[in-house]
């Protein structure tokens, strides 16, 4: 709700994972874009449903990164259906080069690869020894079972005439 004086005013907003339902934002005073520009929020904000005063981060990273006029011109750009899922990305990209400036998502993916690449390499090691000591156990298995009538055999080959 955009509270304009006495009165609010719902703001409808398409959900980025359905398209035929819509979501209501509570919004009290500006959207944290306008807050953090300090300008007017009017109920035509084009960035009012995608920044929410109750979350200011989410657009003073995407700001730091794309810039106030880029964004903008970004959504513009976009169906109204794609503008939710752009916001996420374009907030979740900000947020990485934050982090990691140099690299930013492409440094978060490196290093899950990486990671996927060790777990990969560790469950193929794992998976060997589980090979080796199933054939380690076969084999014994083997020796037993041949020993065993080797055993039973020993007695029959000789003859108790030859003892005698």
């Amino acid at each position: 709700m955009e509270n304009t004086g006495d009165t609010t005013k719902p703001i409808a907003v398409s959900n980025a994972t359905s398209s035929s339902s819509s979501v209501v934002y509570p919004l009290q005073g500006p959207c944290a874009a306008c807050k953090f520009l300090r300008r007017r929020c009017s109920e035509s904000c084009i960035l009012a449903p995608y920044f929410p005063p109750t979350d200011p981060m989410r657009f003073i990273n995407a700001h730091k990164v794309y810039g106030a006029s880029n964004i903008v011109k970004f959504l513009q750009e976009l169906p109204e259906s794609k503008r939710a899922d752009a916001v996420s990305s374009m907030v979740y990209e900000a947020n990485a080069r934050i982090r990691d400036p140099v690299y930013g998502c492409a440094g978060a993916i490196s290093h899950l690869q990486k990671q996927l690449n060790d777990v990969q390499a560790e469950l193929a090691m794992a998976q060997a020894e589980i090979f080796i000591m199933q054939s380690q156990k076969q084999q014994q298995q083997q020796n037993y079972n041949g020993s065993f009538w080797d055993d039973r055999n020993l007695g029959l080959d000789f003859e108790p005439t030859q003892w005698e």
